[in-house]
């Protein structure tokens, strides 16, 4: 049987269902039903069961989900089971903001070093991650296995050090870089643009005024 194929909107929504399922979690909360669920995150309840059905439903008739089941099958769905390698290329104000956020960690994404071009940061760590001038990436590449690469630098940069990241063997690039990345098929992309999603903030802002 072909494997089916699992719609984007899906796949957007599997974090916040990991969130709130963890919320619960911290809450005490060890079930819940559809419905329930879906009042707190704003989802239908059928949607919630269509969602997770597309990955065996996990729940019962009647009973609703065990939430600790849930949150770890989900966990599973999203690659947090593995650990994952990282390294922040733009060791700049944004590049140490995400150095500093300890979640990353317990959800798996391990941070081992970040580059500059600046020489003033060489040599210095973020929270224990050191900085390697950029020249130092493609050899560091060669000799680390590193599963997402985070470009947090200009864009004038951007395209040339993703070639490098390519070259080095890593698939999968964060980019916050304002600026498209034209990579190979088999090299996943998540473009994070910080000033359109402000712009699409005040699209809505504005128009809730004039309605």
């Amino acid at each position: 049987m072909a494997e089916r194929k699992i719609s984007q909107a899906i796949i957007r929504r599997l974090p916040r269902y990991y969130r709130y399922l963890g919320e619960l979690l911290e809450n005490g909360v060890e079930r819940i039903s559809s419905l329930d669920l879906s009042v707190r995150m704003k989802v239908t309840a059928s949607q919630i069961r269509q969602d997770l059905n597309n990955f065996g439903g996990f729940g019962q008739q009647g009973y609703g989900y065990n939430v600790k089941y849930l949150y770890t099958e989900i966990g599973k769905i999203l690659g947090l089971d593995v650990e994952h390698n990282i390294i922040i290329i733009g060791a700049g104000n944004l590049g140490q903001a995400l150095a500093n956020y300890t979640n990353f960690e317990k959800r798996g994404f391990v941070i081992k070093s970040m580059f500059d071009t600046n020489p003033r940061l060489h040599g210095i760590s973020i929270r224990g991650i050191p900085v390697r001038m950029i020249e130092e990436l493609s050899d560091y590449l060669n000799k680390n296995k590193i599963d997402i690469a985070v470009l947090t630098l200009p864009k004038t940069n951007a395209v040339d050090v993703a070639k490098i990241v390519v070259n080095g063997g890593v698939k999968a690039i964060w980019n916050f870089a304002h600026t498209d990345l034209h990579v190979p098929s088999d090299v996943l992309v998540e473009n994070v643009h910080l000033s359109e999603s402000l712009m699409r903030l005040s699209y809505n802002i504005a128009n809730t005024k004039r309605g």
